[in-house]
């Protein structure tokens, strides 16, 4: 079975503005110090984030029961230095330009993008699955950029920005948008085909190095996996853990050919989604979430979102009935239809009670177990 990981960005906010507080520091010196947390927490590239880089996993039950006692730590942190711990794609209010963490790293991409670094203060969630090659990653990275566009609509976190409704689902993904590398990946050969041109883009345009490519998927820099990055963080650890079965059954339905799934997840070279359909997807997801219309991955056109949900639960079905994860995904499926997704939640938190409201939202939500 796939193993794979997961990894959440949090932010700190004050409590009365909802701003960044930027104390990640303090309470990473803290979770650090923890024997249990020391190899999963990690310093984030704004100096209110903290981030949990997951263990390995092999379950579903396993992944939301890490998760959730990791937010617990951070919630007891954000209580003890008086502020909110957030799980949201963009805090909903922000200074002109946010307080970079001091490492070198972090300071040359300060000065490599400047201005864009401004509205860059976003949280994301990256669902990590394991490959056993390049050349395996690469052909099921060739199919998980057709599944991105419904993958962003399911996940949209980040309605509210400098203190107003901007009208979308995910501001995070509108403002990736300015970035060098960004939105949906291109196609590729095979592995040594990803490595000759992610070499050519060092250097160019602020890519100091590979981690800097922000394309919503990719291969790992540092393990072996498929990095799935076009998620907004997720104010529940279930909605976070839905995407990784999800992304986990796509890519076992690629690379394990005893499922006899790999063409069922593929769209025909006639409904291949180009280039240009699969970035205007991205940006039409960000915008309406599961509102509206959404990019059928293996149709190759706008469907209502309820159909494309059932028809991703029976292409995936030989990989989530393999791996025990069906069940999850229907209900997950189910909850997201009726609650909506976090950015519905938190734009319907704004309009009825403004920050207090979201900021109870937040509180609500953060360390919930289900």
């Amino acid at each position: 079975m796939t193993t794979f990981g997961i990894e959440e960005e949090f932010v700190f906010l004050d409590r009365e503005t909802l701003r960044p507080a930027d104390v990640a520091d303090r309470a990473f010196a803290r979770l650090a110090a923890d024997p249990r947390w020391r190899p999963l927490a990690h310093r984030e590239f704004l100096a209110a984030q903290v981030e949990h880089a997951s263990a390995v996993f092999t379950s579903m039950a396993e992944a939301q029961a890490a998760l959730v006692g990791f937010r617990r730590e951070v919630a007891a942190e954000a209580e003890q230095l008086g502020v909110v711990a957030a799980s949201v794609g963009c805090p909903p209010d922000a200074l002109p330009f946010p307080t970079i963490t001091d490492t070198p790293r972090y300071q040359r991409i300060v000065d490599d993008m400047q201005g864009v670094i401004a509205d860059h203060q976003i949280q994301g969630l990256h669902v990590h699955a394991g490959i056993e090659d390049r050349d395996q990653g690469v052909r099921a990275l060739n199919v998980v950029r057709n599944w991105l566009p419904l993958m962003s609509a399911l996940t949209g976190n980040s309605p509210i920005w400098r203190g107003h409704d901007t009208g979308y689902e995910s501001w995070r993904n509108v403002g990736q948008r300015r970035w060098t590398t960004t939105g949906c990946p291109p196609e590729f050969r095979d592995g040594a085909d990803y490595d000759r041109r992610l070499e050519r883009l060092v250097g160019v345009g602020g890519m100091k190095d590979r981690a800097i490519i922000m394309w919503n998927a990719r291969l790992s820099v540092h393990v072996p996996t498929v990095e799935v990055r076009v998620a907004d963080a997720q104010l529940e650890a279930w909605s976070a853990v839905l995407l990784a079965a999800l992304c986990r059954a796509l890519v076992e339905s690629v690379v394990d050919v005893s499922l006899g799934a790999a063409d069922a997840v593929m769209p025909s070279d006639e409904a291949a989604p180009g280039p240009e359909l699969l970035n205007a997807a991205l940006l039409h997801a960000a915008h309406s979430g599961l509102d509206s219309l959404v990019l059928d991955p293996v149709l190759g056109e706008l469907r209502p979102a309820p159909e494309v949900l059932d028809r991703t639960r029976e292409l995936l079905a030989p990989a989530l009935e393999a791996s025990g994860d069906a069940a999850l995904v229907a209900t997950g499926f189910q909850r997201l239809l009726e609650e909506g997704t976090g950015g519905a939640r938190q734009r319907g938190a704004f309009s009825s009670g403004g920050m207090p409201a979201l900021r109870e939202l937040y509180e609500a939500t953060f360390t919930a177990e289900d």
